[in-house]
C-alpha cells in the first residue's frame, strides 16, 4: 500500500492531474485518490493542493520525493530483476514516438512479435521507466539525462534536415522547434544561438512543427524519422553544413543485470543492427 502510494505521488508530480495519473497506471481516478489520502494519513502531512484546473504538490510532498524517488526507482528495479523471465513473458519496449513513427518503424516491425510489445515516451519518461522496470529495454532519442545509472548502447547520430514550403538557399534567421525546455533536446538551444537562429515557435511535437512548416508558417528543424513518415518531398526539405553538428543520438538503455537475460541481449543485439542497416541504407 506504501509502495502504490508513493507510486502514485511520483506520477502526479508529472501529470498533474488525478484522470492522467490514473491513465498512466491503468488505474481509476477514485483509485488515485484514494492511494493519495492514504499516503497523506500514514505520513501525517498534506501532499497535494489545487492548482486551478491541475494539483500541485505541497512543499512537504516536493521535499518527500526529492528524497525518495532515486532510491524508489531503484528499489522497483530490482524487485523487477529478480522475476524470472519466463519465455512467454511480456517484454515492453519504451521508444521515442518519433522515431517508432520513421527511423526504426522497419527494424520493429522486423524484432518485435508476439511476446514483446511498445510504449511511446519522451526520452526522461523512456529513462524512468527502465530505471523501475516498466520496461525492459527503452530506445530513446536525445541525449540521455547525466548519471542515469543504465547500461545505454549509442547506435546511431540522426540528422536534422529544415523543412520548408518555400526553398531554401541559405540558413533561415527563424525557425518552428520541438520544446527546448525537453532535456533530451536542451542542448540545441545554444547551437541555434551560435547559428544566429531563433526559435520563432516551440511546439512539443516534430510532426507539427513540420506540417506547420509545410503549410508555410515557417521553416522547422525536423529530424530524419519526420521526414521518412511523413514522406516529405525532396524538393521541401534542405541540409546545410552549418547544421551537421545538430543530431540526435539514438539510445537503446537497459539495467545491467537484465542485459545478462538472453532474451533481452538478444533483442538488443537484433535492434542494433536493424537501426544499423537501414540507417545505412539512407
Amino acid at each position: 500500500m506504501l509502495l502504490e502510494g508513493i507510486e502514485t505521488l511520483l506520477v502526479l508530480q508529472k501529470e498533474r492531474t488525478m484522470s492522467r495519473t490514473g491513465s498512466f497506471l491503468y488505474v481509476s481516478q477514485s483509485t488515485v485518490s484514494k492511494r493519495i489520502a492514504n499516503l497523506e494519513k500514514k505520513i501525517g502531512k498534506k501532499l497535494i493542493e489545487p492548482d486551478g484546473r491541475y494539483i500541485r504538490l505541497t512543499a512537504d510532498a516536493v521535499a518527500l520525493v526529492e528524497t525518495i524517488e532515486p532510491t524508489f526507482r531503484e528499489l522497483c528495479g530490482q524487485i523487477y530483476e529478480s522475476q524470472a523471465l519466463e519465455h512467454h513473458t511480456l517484454i515492453r519496449l519504451d521508444c521515442s514516438e518519433t522515431l517508432v513513427a520513421g527511423l526504426i518503424s522497419e527494424a520493429l516491425a522486423d524484432c518485435v512479435q508476439q511476446d514483446r510489445y511498445i510504449t511511446t515516451n519522451h526520452t526522461p519518461r523512456i529513462v524512468e521507466n527502465v530505471k523501475s522496470g516498466r520496461a525492459a529495454i527503452g530506445i530513446s532519442a536525445g541525449y540521455l539525462p547525466p548519471h542515469h545509472g543504465l547500461l545505454a548502447f549509442h547506435v546511431v547520430d540522426e540528422p536534422f534536415f529544415i523543412v520548408s514550403r518555400q526553398p531554401l538557399q541559405a540558413l533561415p534567421d527563424v525557425l518552428i522547434t520541438n520544446d527546448l525546455s525537453n532535456n533530451a533536446n536542451t542542448y540545441q538551444a545554444a547551437i541555434l544561438d551560435r547559428l544566429n537562429i531563433c526559435p520563432v515557435m516551440e511546439i512539443d511535437s516534430y510532426t507539427a512543427a513540420a506540417q506547420l512548416a509545410l503549410k508555410g508558417a515557417a521553416p522547422a528543424l525536423t529530424p530524419l524519422s519526420i521526414v521518412k513518415a511523413l514522406q516529405i518531398s525532396a524538393d521541401n526539405y534542405f541540409m546545410f553544413d552549418e547544421l551537421r553538428p545538430l543530431f540526435r543520438p539514438i539510445h537503446i538503455s537497459v539495467r545491467q543485470n537484465n542485459y545478462r537475460q538472453p532474451r533481452i541481449k538478444a533483442i538488443i543485439e537484433n535492434m542494433m543492427a536493424a537501426i544499423a542497416e537501414t540507417n545505412a541504407d539512407n
